[in-house]
């Protein structure tokens, strides 16, 4: 089943990711099509990408980060993406995008977020990378997660 938004940004996701990180993010041998389908509905871990405004706003979530973080597509895409951490962790994921945005991407990272419901959670071993234009400019930033755990309580 095609999914119901564009599968344009997956190009610049996987182009970005190759170019930046001199590795594929899902190695093998596949049709970018193919590709980008299994990674919009069938991959096993996260991938978000987010534009370049003053304040981001998403423009891409997998279907296991929408599922991770509780939201439709329709109410994800466009929401402020500082609004996937609470206040008091923000300025440490600001300053992560703005090493990003200076070093072209960063491992390793972890991260306090908030999904819909309340409910906090841990991403761990996340990569971060810029996304590129044809002409190799940034246009946003892409980010990719295996694990997540548990974090305390729901907040009320």
């Amino acid at each position: 089943m095609a999914p119901p938004h564009s599968l344009a940004p997956l190009a610049a996701i996987v182009d970005s990711y190759q170019r930046l990180l001199g590795e594929p993010l899902e190695p093998g041998e596949r049709d970018p099509l193919e590709l980008a389908r299994w990674l919009d509905e069938s991959a096993p871990y996260c991938v978000l990408a987010h534009n370049d405004e003053a304040d981001p706003r998403f423009v891409y979530a997998n279907r296991a980060a929408l599922n991770c973080f509780e939201y439709t597509w329709d109410e994800l895409i466009g929401m402020p993406s500082r609004l996937s951490a609470e206040a008091p962790n923000r300025a440490e994921r600001e300053a992560l995008l703005s090493s990003v945005a200076e070093k072209g991407y960063a491992s390793g990272y972890r991260g306090l977020r908030i999904a819909k419901s309340g409910r906090r959670f841990w991403i761990e071993d996340v990569t971060v990378w810029n996304l590129l234009d044809a002409e190799g400019r940034a246009c946003g930033q892409a980010a990719t997660y295996r694990r997540t755990s548990p974090a305390s309580e729901p907040l009320a």
